[in-house]
């Protein structure tokens, strides 16, 4: 059987292209949605996913309708596949029912992969950059240096944690640990 997906972005957008295409591929139901594609949760993805079975086909007007990002679609597609459902987009003439289709899709799922790898390797070497300029990296310390020197000496005078921690408006564990790192700095 042959499942259609429709998406727009708005309400005020129209699913008749979409509609027609799909009706002409020969799909038996149409699922649609009316949101953008960058929300994680769409109903009538869900929908058809979950009556895509062995054999079936989900096919959209584009891939754009389809994914939020080329990872996404990838997954997507894998999940179909999955469950021995193909996938077919019209626009770009893609097929995985066919052994092209399938190496199409493979390759553009390489070029992912490959993208995915480019990214992490940009943004280690931005960071160790950014180290060696003496840039900290990570989350902002809770608590200034004379603020640690101010609640180590209410703990030497005898103060509970939890009152300091509080004083300072911070978690009592927050205190302690930040405690630890600095008598770790200071040996």
């Amino acid at each position: 059987m042959k499942l259609g997906y429709a998406r727009v972005s708005t309400e005020d957008q129209n699913l008749d292209l979409q509609r027609q295409a799909l009706t002409a591929a020969g799909c038996d139901l149409i699922f649609e949605d009316r949101i953008s594609g960058a929300t994680t949760k769409r109903p009538g993805l869900d929908e058809a996913l979950g009556r895509c079975g062995a054999g079936d086909v989900l096919v959209v007007w584009k891939l754009d309708r389809l994914g939020r990002s080329l990872l996404h679609l990838i997954e997507v597609i894998q999940q179909l596949g999955n469950h021995d459902c193909g996938f077919q987009s019209l626009s770009e003439n893609i097929d995985t029912t066919t052994g092209g289709g399938r190496l199409v899709f493979h390759l553009m799922g390489a070029l992912a992969e490959f993208e995915r790898a480019l990214i992490g390797e940009r943004t280690k070497a931005g960071l160790a950059a950014a180290r060696q300029r003496g840039v900290r990296i990570g989350r902002k310390r809770a608590m200034t240096a004379e603020q640690v020197r101010h609640a180590r000496a209410l703990l030497e005078a005898g103060e509970r944690p939890t009152d300091i921690a509080r004083s300072m408006q911070v978690g009592r564990s927050t205190l302690y640990r930040t405690l630890d790192a600095e008598k770790g700095h200071a040996a």
